[in-house]
């Protein structure tokens, strides 16, 4: 993607804070046609380990597409991929500065990485992969689907395929205005005043980098 300097954050944990807050992401791989196709789907990010709690290197997202849709087959025929995962993003008024001579904008957070996709497609290792999808959203359903009939998870867990994405590259984007301070004061105000969620996720996240002071300091 585009990425000035003033917007490029090389800091893995914010990659993956956005990948955990924002889960879900665009897995993005050619057709047979050789054009885009795009899944939208939950992904759980791993990394441990050998990563060293680096978001690259051992550093797996984990996921699961439908069997009808044709993207497990495009990941297996061409395994390199791209997983895109947006987080709070909101307009700009050129009301926050100080001066008339000023332009919108488009305030986002991002991650882009590039990743080598592996098939799980054995009931042990699905179930495994869809116990890390329930804890990451909801830990009480556990017990529930363990409780159904053996025969119907099965039949669900047939129509699915399952994959690991190891990541190999990332991007990170922040685009904050970091590279207009005379600006901060004002935007942190107008985004938290909105009445939109993308909007005071972006307040919150001017002040985990420091461009503004924190709330009660």
């Amino acid at each position: 993607m585009y990425l000035p300097p003033q917007f490029a954050s090389s800091d893995p944990a914010l990659a993956r804070a956005l990948m955990r807050e924002h889960p879900l992401a665009s897995l993005i791989s050619n057709d047979d046609d050789g054009l885009p196709y795009v899944t939208h789907l939950p992904l759980h990010l791993v990394a441990e380990g050998g990563a060293g709690g680096d978001a690259e290197g051992d550093a797996l997202l984990l996921g699961h597409c439908a069997r009808a849709n044709p993207h497990w087959r495009y990941l297996q025929q061409r395994p390199r991929a791209v997983v895109t995962f947006m987080g709070p993003q909101a307009y700009l008024s050129p009301a926050v500065y100080p001066d008339l001579a000023r332009v919108p904008t488009w305030n986002y957070l991002a991650v882009h990485a590039t990743v080598q996709a592996r098939l799980l497609d054995e009931p042990e290792a699905k179930d495994a992969l869809l116990k890390q999808l329930i804890a990451d959203h909801e830990p009480a359903y556990a017990a529930q689907w363990h409780g159904l009939e053996a025969d119907w998870r099965q039949g669900m867990l047939r129509g699915i395929v399952a994959f690991e994405l190891s990541i190999e590259a990332l991007q990170c984007k922040l685009k904050l205005n970091q590279h207009r301070p005379e600006s901060h004061a004002a935007m942190v105000q107008a985004y938290r005043s909105a009445d939109n969620d993308g909007a005071r996720g972006l307040a919150d996240w001017m002040q985990r980098l420091g461009l503004v002071p924190q709330e009660g300091v």
